[in-house]
């Protein structure tokens, strides 16, 4: 198989030339849970595909080895309960038991699997196992002095013969999305590329399962390279990425993964591999000060104060140790751990004997397996999306390390292999996504290369996202993440490798988006470092003693959940969880960064002699003013010209020079003549305009559509290019081309229907005045409570008043039902007011009735209008008790209702009464209706 290389541009292969394959399970990942998810799938029957981005000879965190088990619950040594409370009281008591009990009861019977397969654990001369105690409790520690051979074994064991007619591995194939059903969201599949040949690949399974890893390359190291982190730099957070997209909960994701390292290089202290020997952390006094357990994130904000003081820097202490011990790590992490850890000290001239360890901090990552952070599953490690798995450190199991990687592997494969490969078409919207994320950089092979953007991502990862934490830093994080969208787009790449490495840089950013947000969310302080926020500095249990959930919602967007924890199984003194309802947070707003301060306060005073940027202006007889910054390429001469062709009246051939013009300000001078002259394929030509690089020209193309919308004739050519700018990513595009295809009648149900679930709340509601155009009363009635922004679902609600005279009105009244359960009031406002023209049946006037006492106005107003077209026996007399609300708007809205209702004798005697309300609206409505 041979590389691509810059020199021969590689061809994008056609979404129609995919090679597709077929499994029962497919995995995702052949590192430590994806190896045992696949031998245990297979153990069941199951035909496997394991697909690895690498090569599963040596991928993963394991692919060296590992030295040994931090959580082996060995019987004699621990108890499952002790080690479950351990992990419960390091997570502040945000955990799952049900997930950590599995790892807590299965761990042996996994140790000893795999001491079948030749994997070799520490024993004592009468062979029990050698457990070591390092935390400050129990004992967990289960040494592997041939560690580094884990990955070999177990590649044997994929490879053997009757393994081998289950499992098909596929390396060098690297999956970008999972691909679910259109019908009911089942993970059905994935679709990805070959990283040698840039081939394109679709997997159609019964069940999918991501092992992936952690997201290692989220933070920027100290160092500053790239692939210098704590964590297997291979590991981007894809899987967090794949099942974000694919609809799954991810949780925790607050909760950052921080370790201690070695100063200057990208590997663990390994403390806990030291202390049994008898080494420990110390400051630079040789004073040990960690007051917290090991694996606890309050070590580690212990851990960074003393770095921090003037008792820094912290050391891990080895040389006082006798000889035999010294050589004994030596052995251990000089190989097993990492390879080149012995040259990086030979090369400063530094001997465990002579120096002890400078210890640094590194940066923050994603990881539930060494944290909290990860996909949520349950104990049979099934994600909230049907068929669809996670295992490892992708999964939230808190501290669950490398034996819980292999429980949850094996949990996975267990309960995927019961399922068949899908046989329903793929989702050819889902393929197209991927297509399009995959190969984008070759279609642009000499834009920004990746580790520059890369660069640039995590260097705003790490000013803004890593803790100590505050609400406008994470704000500032989020403009950046998303402004980076168009940079991450802007990247090119000439081999399939540089593919592979773009489409990470994609996986990054999600991850930095969803750490940002999740961080943003909790408005407390948890977990020590790993959630530390400055401006709410206190631990709050009795609002947060709860799981934080996110997922993508229907339209696009990052929602969140606050999930209280339930019930524990082993009791912990410290918390008391009781479980309960789930509290729906939606979309979290970054808070305004745009200004220190307001915008109302004395401007700061500025030295004279500050430079300030040049620009110049080039005043044109339209009235509009052309910056030309000093430097650029915009040319006034270019500009000029289009000043004179405005007077000429163009046809539309002389204008698109100047619509393609390399210069930004030239090409919006163009959209502003091409406006005002009005030749022949106008409408088209602006259509074209709305995908131009340039935001300001496409804003000007915008602007242009909405202003002619009246006189551009509705011409196929015009429908054709807004459609096509509904996929476009910048919003104000999307919206426009809505609006335009809307009052242009060019639009139809499916096409509208489409941009319901948008990302941009502005284009979600300019869908639904769309669908409200075709009168698609159904397809509005299902979707108006899924929407997660409050104003989209007051709009559905306007809306479903609109085309309630279209059938069916089932469909709308029930829609409408579910509305006024809403839990935001401006919502169950507007759905009541809605009733008031749909009418209102006896079961929705009753809840009118009732909700006449809410506590927000809005709804007492709307349950006002609501009773405007219900019975009048039953409306009226609770209107009549609505006249003497103190909201002078709901007295209004009853008095309005009553008038519907005013040929009864008792409503004209309510309207009498209002008559002498304080409120002139009040007196004057009522006066009116009498």
């Amino acid at each position: 198989m041979t590389t691509s290389s810059s020199t021969t541009p590689l061809e994008i292969p056609a979404l129609t030339d995919a090679e597709e394959i077929r499994c029962d399970v497919l995995v995702i990942g052949g590192g430590t849970a994806g190896t045992m998810a696949a031998l245990t799938a297979a153990e069941h029957g199951a035909d496997v595909l394991l697909l690895e981005k690498a090569h599963v000879r040596h991928s993963g965190a394991l692919a060296m080895g590992m030295d040994g088990v931090n959580n082996a619950v060995i019987p004699g040594r621990a108890e499952p309960d002790d080690y479950v409370a351990e992990i419960t009281r390091a997570n502040d008591g945000i955990v799952d038991q049900s997930t950590v009990r599995q790892t807590a009861t299965r761990g042996f019977g996994m140790v000893q699997r795999l001491e079948s397969y030749g994997v070799k654990f520490e024993k004592d001369e009468h062979g029990d196992y050698a457990v070591r105690q390092v935390h400050r409790s129990g004992s967990y520690v289960l040494p592997m002095p041939e560690g580094k051979d884990v990955k070999k074994v177990l590649y044997r064991q994929l490879r053997r013969r009757e393994m081998r007619e289950r499992i098909r591995i596929e390396n060098r194939v690297m999956p970008v999305r999972v691909l679910t059903a259109p019908d009911d969201g089942r993970a059905v599949g994935a679709v990805g590329f070959n990283t040698r040949t840039g081939a394109f690949v679709t997997v159609r399974a019964g069940a999918v399962v991501l092992a992936t890893g952690a997201c290692g390359r989220l933070g920027l190291p100290a160092s500053g390279y790239l692939y210098g982190t704590y964590e297997n730099p291979t590991n981007a957070g894809d899987g967090y990425a794949m099942a974000y997209h694919a609809g799954a909960e991810l949780t925790g994701i607050e909760c950052f993964q921080i370790n201690p390292l070695i100063k200057d290089y990208n590997g663990p202290a390994c403390a806990y591999v030291a202390n049994p020997f008898g080494g420990y952390q110390v400051n630079r006094h040789g004073e040990r000060f960690v007051d917290s357990d090991y694996w606890s994130g309050q070590m580690m904000a212990e851990f960074a104060a003393e770095v921090a003081s003037d008792r820094g820097p912290v050391y891990l202490k080895l040389s006082h140790l006798p000889e035999e011990s010294i050589a004994s790590l030596e052995s251990i992490l000089h190989s097993t751990e990492r390879p080149t850890r012995g040259t990086f000290h030979e090369g400063r001239g530094h001997d465990y004997r002579t120096h002890d360890i400078e210890m640094h901090i590194s940066e923050i990552g994603l990881c539930g397996g060494h944290s909290a952070s990860g996909v949520r599953v349950d104990d049979h490690a099934r994600t909230t999306v049907p068929r669809l798995y996670a295992a490892g450190d992708l999964a939230c199991v808190p501290h669950n390390y490398m034996i819980g990687a292999f429980v949850f592997g094996d949990l996975a494969g267990a309960d995927a292999s019961q399922y068949t490969p899908y046989e329903g078409e793929l989702p050819t919207d889902q393929l197209r996504a991927a297509h399009e994320l995959i190969y984008r950089p070759l279609r642009n092979p000499d834009g920004p290369p990746q580790p520059q953007v890369e660069y640039k991502l995590r260097r705003f990862v790490n000013d803004y996202v890593a803790p100590p934490k505050s609400g406008a830093r994470l704000s500032l994080a989020l403009e950046h993440f998303e402004r980076m969208r168009d940079d991450i787009a802007a990247m090119g790449a000439h081999t399939p490798h540089e593919l592979m490495r773009c489409a990470e840089v994609t996986f990054i950013r999600d991850c930095a988006e969803m750490a940002a947000r999740a961080s943003l969310a909790r408005t407390e302080s948890r977990w020590g470092l790993y959630h530390d926020r400055l401006d709410h500095p206190r631990r709050d249990d009795d609002s947060w003693f709860h799981h934080l959930d996110l997922h993508k919602s229907p339209s696009g967007a990052m929602e969140f959940t606050a999930r209280p924890v339930a019930p524990y199984l082993v009791p912990i003194d410290e918390f008391t969880p009781v479980g309960g309802p789930s509290r729906h947070i939606g979309e979290v707003h970054p808070e305004q960064v745009a200004t220190a301060g307001g915008r109302d306060r004395a401007p700061v005073a500025v030295e004279t002699g500050v430079a300030v940027a040049v620009e110049a202006a080039v005043e044109v007889e339209t009235g509009a003013a052309v910056k030309v910054e000093a430097g650029a390429v915009n040319s006034p001469t270019r500009l000029l010209e289009l000043v004179a062709l405005a007077e000429e009246q163009p046809e539309l051939d002389a204008l698109r020079p100047y619509l393609t013009d390399p210069a930004p300000a030239v090409r919006r001078e163009a959209v502003a003549v091409l406006t005002e002259t009005l030749p022949p394929g106008t409408g088209p030509a602006l259509a074209e305009a709305l995908r131009d690089p340039a935001s300001e020209v496409r804003a000007a193309a915008a602007a242009s559509l909405r202003e002619l919308v009246e006189t551009l004739p509705p011409e196929p050519a015009l429908r054709d290019g807004l459609a096509a700018a509904l996929t476009e990513p910048d919003p104000v595009v999307r919206t426009a081309a809505l609006d335009v295809l809307r009052a242009l009648r060019l639009g139809d149900t499916e096409l509208f229907t489409g941009a319901l679930t948008d990302a941009d709340i502005p284009v979600r509601i300019e869908a639904v005045r769309a669908l409200v155009s075709v009168d698609a009363a159904t397809e509005l009635a299902r979707a108006a409570t899924a929407d997660p922004s409050r104003e989209v679902r007051v709009t559905f609600a306007k809306a479903l008043a609109t085309v309630w005279a279209q059938r069916p009105l089932d469909a709308v009244l029930d829609a409408l039902t579910r509305l006024t359960e809403d839990a935001d009031a401006l919502v169950q406002g507007a759905a009541f007011g809605a009733l008031g023209t749909t009418g209102c049946p006896p079961a929705l006037a009753a809840r009118a009735v009732t909700a006449l006492s809410a506590a927000a106005w809005q709804v007492r107003s709307g349950a006002a209008t609501a009773l405007s077209a219900a019975d009048p026996e039953v409306a009226v007399p609770a209107l009549a008790k609505a006249l003497a609300d103190p909201n002078a708007d709901v007295r209004k809205a009853a008095v309005l209702a009553l008038t519907r209702h005013s040929a009864t004798e008792d409503a004209r005697a309510a309207l009498a009464t209002a008559t002498t309300d304080p409120d002139a609206d009040v007196r004057a409505y009522a006066a009116r209706a009498l």
